[in-house]
């Protein structure tokens, strides 16, 4: 006998706060009568400054299945009654109202896509569209950095998807000349294998190339990648039970970033036809990609939010304190923190010039909790970097609001 479905249900009155920007998420809510309005402290400029939902909508969704703080604050327009659904109860619903789930699912793909290209145009000055003629850009870069593995498999890829393309001919010779030196793993992988192994530093796909299939990562780690401006930025390291890739499976669009295997690890592949019956047989794995959908537009926004600050020192130390949220590291302590990457990862990361980054970077290393292991950034109290990342959002808030009273 399965589990009876038991929702909540609560009221506001109008003008109250339901959620709070920066508050712990426990519950996300479905809008039975009533306007509620969503809105950001600050205020993004590739989004709306706000939105209003109507009867039928939900929200909360994204800090509730990532399990972080909210990233706005929602506010009744109307008295309202709402829905409340917590988070282990998602896989239920799933298995309740399907339709619900893949609403959830396809606009949290949109969302995510929307979100990606607008940090690629605040933070690189670029454009986030590519398409197949991209790979050969891609397989260039990594040619010349003596990545002949990365750059093997996206030459590969740019004459399998552009067999009359202006540079065939061309990355045909650069092929015969590094492969030699390049490991060749899963360049065309028998799409029937559900498990899959990659050697450490081979592509599991690359930016621009066409995909079907979301990946699981089974065992080992995979890092998402970007070739920006001549240089390779690090988008995220992913590890263990993390799901990826699942955007060009639900939207049928070109990978916008590259995925390589960061250690030798074992994938779990999900195509089309596999994903169908998934949703309805195995609710819990598509909680699960929820929740890494859920967990992207949370790192998305928070990094929007970071494009915000015009402080450079600022900028860092958010950055710092958002990895640590990512971590979920209780950022009250006075913990000692280790972090994945080094200066130069960071000023890349956050897209900024190479003079500002360093100047900025030595303020940071002055202070005497943070230095240099490794090359890694290691910090002895992690409740410093809160409290200097709040300092300069709420400089940031009191800027915007100066130049909002002057318009």
């Amino acid at each position: 006998m399965s589990n009876p479905l038991q929702l909540g249900l609560v009221t506001y009155n109008r003008g109250a706060y339901i959620t709070i920007e920066g508050k712990n998420a426990k519950l996300f809510y479905i809008i039975r009568s009533g306007r509620v309005r969503i809105e950001k402290d600050l205020k993004i400029p590739e989004e709306e400054d706000e939105f209003v939902l109507k009867p039928g909508d939900f929200f909360g969704v994204v800090s509730t299945m990532s399990s972080h703080n909210h990233i706005d604050n929602s506010v009744a327009l109307d008295d309202c009654t709402l829905i409340t659904v917590r988070s282990d109860q998602y896989s239920l619903l799933i298995e309740r109202n399907t339709p619900v789930a893949m609403k959830i699912i396809n606009g949290f793909s949109r969302q995510v896509r929307q979100l990606d290209q607008a940090l690629t145009r605040l933070t690189f000055k670029s454009s986030a569209e590519v398409d197949e003629r991209h790979l050969f850009h891609v397989a260039e870069y990594y040619a010349r950095q003596s990545q002949f593995n990365q750059a093997y498999y996206a030459y590969y890829k740019y004459c399998e998807a552009n067999p009359n393309g202006s540079n065939v001919e061309l990355a045909r010779q650069r092929m015969a000349k590094i492969k030699p030196y390049a490991k060749t793993t899963n360049l065309n992988p028998d799409t029937s294998q559900f498990i899959r192994q990659y050697p450490r530093d081979t592509m599991l796909f690359a930016e621009g190339e066409s995909g079907p299939e979301l990946f699981i990562i089974q065992k080992g780690s995979i890092r998402i990648t970007k070739i920006v401006n001549n240089n390779e930025v690090l988008l995220a390291l992913l590890k263990s039970g993390d799901i990826f890739g699942e955007m060009a499976l639900l939207e049928n669009k070109p990978r916008s970033a590259s995925a390589i295997a960061h250690e030798d690890s074992i994938i779990m592949a999900v195509n089309r036809a596999n994903f169908k019956s998934m949703v309805v047989e195995q609710p819990k794995v598509i909680s699960r990609l929820t929740s890494s959908l859920a967990e992207r537009i949370w790192n998305l926004n928070r990094q929007l939010r970071n494009t915000l600050i015009e402080d450079p020192i600022g900028r860092l130390y958010d950055s710092l304190l958002l990895e640590l949220e990512k971590d979920r590291r209780d950022t009250s302590s006075r913990q000692a923190h280790t972090f994945g990457f080094g200066p130069n990862e960071l000023i890349n990361m956050l897209g900024l010039a190479k003079d500002a980054g360093h100047g900025a970077m030595a303020t940071l290393l002055e202070k005497r909790e943070l230095s240099i292991i490794e090359n890694k950034i290691y910090c002895s109290d992690i409740s410093q970097i809160k409290k200097s990342a709040d300092y300069y959002k709420k400089m940031e808030i009191r800027r915007e609001s100066r130049r909002d009273r002057a318009r």
